[in-house]
């Protein structure tokens, strides 16, 4: 029997994954790569020859890592509809030793987008910054951040089928609760936009890129993430202890934690000469 995707496929991957308890952002992502290749195949059978043919042209188009990230969807998409046959294999890609300084945001540069973003007057924007950077949360992980969690020191954050308890610092729940005092917001998500919503990624993604001039940051550097790989690389720093950050993190697989601590060229360069090797 031929093999063609249509429409009803995708809305009932759709529900599956809702049904599995995928986030929201999850759901979007997987059907976006999957429409992605719905318009590579451009109504043609799905055969094993043409997903072969679609995995050249990625990586063609896109890095490996963002590659593997949509034959991943596209794999999950054939498994549910029963055609395993045509799963393909992921790129290889070598582990890296250092990370590139280009991406990478120091603390320096940190603290020059906190304190631009104060002295623009923008209070919110400067607390989203020092909460994300401050306790290692993801930024779709902000709307746990509630006036009770900040009273209580501590949020319950549940994401990816997880719950975690994320700890709010003494200085950061005394900034958080003097903002909800003057805001006069008594309850509920502490970030919230004008007609009272939580704040959303692209928002906070907008606004950060704003800063990047006056702040005298690359844009390339900017992003909320970067704040989450800055809190573990300084929390790795500080206890060695790549076990608890995964905990901290919320993440299952600590191969994942890795990839927030690995240092920059120039620090591994740094490294080795102090091994004091050559003669």
């Amino acid at each position: 029997m031929e093999k063609t995707i249509s429409s009803s496929m995708l809305c009932d991957f759709e529900n599956h994954l809702k049904l599995d308890e995928k986030s929201e952002n999850t759901v979007k992502k997987y059907l976006r790569d999957i429409d992605a290749f719905a318009r590579y195949a451009e109504g043609r059978e799905v055969t094993k020859s043409l997903v072969l043919d679609y995995k050249s042209a990625l990586a063609e188009e896109y890095e490996l890592s963002s590659a593997n990230s949509m034959i991943a969807a596209v794999n999950a998409f054939f498994r549910f509809l029963g055609w395993g046959e045509l799963c393909i294999k992921q790129f290889k890609i070598q582990r890296k030793a250092f990370c590139s300084e280009e991406r990478e945001l120091t603390k320096d540069e940190y603290f020059r987008l906190v304190n631009t973003a104060k002295q623009k007057g923008n209070e919110r924007l400067n607390l989203i910054l020092q909460t994300i950077c401050g306790t290692g949360i993801r930024v779709s992980e902000l709307r746990f951040i509630t006036v009770e969690a900040v009273r209580k020191g501590e949020a319950v954050v549940s994401c990816k089928n997880k719950t975690r308890t994320v700890f709010i610092v003494r200085g950061l729940q005394k900034k958080l609760l003097n903002y909800a005092k003057r805001n006069r917001i008594a309850t509920g998500c502490l970030f919230l936009t004008k007609a009272g919503k939580p704040m959303e990624r692209c928002s906070i993604w907008r606004e950060m890129k704003r800063l990047c001039k006056d702040a005298h940051v690359s844009p390339a550097k900017v992003f909320p993430h970067n704040l989450r790989h800055l809190f573990a690389r300084t929390f790795y720093g500080i206890e060695k202890d790549i076990a608890k950050l995964a905990d901290i993190l919320g993440h299952s697989n600590i191969n994942t934690t890795r990839i927030y601590i690995i240092t920059t060229g120039e620090e591994h360069k740094r490294k080795m000469e102090n091994m004091k090797l050559i003669i």
